[in-house]
């Protein structure tokens, strides 16, 4: 650029709209996790770390932890394996191949509250076609959505359904990417199919990978909020909180339900520590792993 504004005037409207939408509710928010307030009530009262110290020492919390770690690692590995392997197929040159790709690539398309209510009409325990089938074939009609095992699992699967569709594109295109000469050559050195997937193909789509567990994790901790309320609101109880009641939604239910902006504020504050904790470590010891 010749004049030395002209780069800040092209780039004031972002910067406006990110001020506005982002940067500044992300310091309120900061502000008010020093705060115990309530929303209807409207006082505020400074307590300084208490929130955090009130929040570290919740067993509710402790749990709701916990149990957001386990559903993120499920969906991030299964998800990834599984969106690994469509790919991988979908690639292959075989009839009708476009059609394959496009029915795989569909449920990225909806939104997650017409993805929850597909699922939910699915597992009705009484008049879903998921029970339907297994009570015709084998005699038993689950209570998906009551029983906290299944519920969990059963947002795991609908989570990584959602996401699945995103997955398969990029492999699809990374794998579209890897160099025809490089497989032929691990063939004609005597590799079997499996051996040329394992040790040329799968380390030549590390980058991939490693944006992938990257937008997979913070997928599944914020977007995973949809799902949830459609298909579970958080439930059934297990132990001292739902089993589906994850870091996001716990945050939901303490900032809009109960009306506790002070420490919903201080959740958030969390989550974001959360993500950064797990994209450094994803950074620092992932990254050797990645072969540009």
């Amino acid at each position: 650029f010749r004049g030395r504004w002209l780069p800040w005037l092209l780039l004031l409207p972002t910067l406006l709209i990110l001020g506005v939408f982002s940067y500044y509710p992300a310091l309120r928010t900061l502000r008010l996790s020093a705060f115990r307030a309530n929303l209807i009530v409207g006082n505020e009262q400074f307590v300084g770390l208490g929130n955090f110290v009130t929040l570290l020492s919740s067993p509710v919390y402790h749990q709701v932890i916990v149990q957001t770690l386990v559903f993120v690692a499920a969906v991030v590995i299964i998800g990834l394996m599984t969106a690994l392997g469509l790919a991988w197929l979908a690639s292959q040159p075989i009839r009708g191949a476009k059609f394959y790709r496009l029915m795989l690539i569909y449920p990225y398309a909806l939104s997650p509250a017409i993805a929850g209510t597909l699922w939910l009409f699915l597992f009705n325990p009484e008049i879903g076609p998921v029970n339907n089938l297994l009570g015709t074939l084998f005699g038993v009609k689950p209570r998906w959505l009551d029983q906290p095992f299944l519920a969990f699992a059963l947002v795991v699967v609908a989570t990584i359904w959602k996401g699945l569709g995103f997955n398969i594109v990029f492999y699809l295109a990374a794998i579209q990417n890897i160099p025809k000469e490089v497989m032929e050559a691990a063939e004609i050195d005597g590799a079997t199919p499996w051996q040329g997937f394992w040790r040329v193909a799968l380390p030549l789509l590390s980058p991939m990978t490693f944006f992938l567990v990257f937008t997979n994790i913070v997928a599944s901790l914020f977007d995973s909020f949809g799902l949830v309320n459609i298909l579970t609101r958080g439930g059934p109880v297990y132990g001292e909180a739902g089993i589906t009641t994850f870091l996001v939604y716990q945050l939901y239910e303490d900032g809009f339900r109960n009306f506790k902006t002070g420490a919903a504020a201080t959740q958030a504050v969390m989550l974001l520590m959360l993500v950064i904790c797990l994209i450094v470590l994803q950074f620092r010891y992932g990254g050797s792993k990645v072969h540009y």
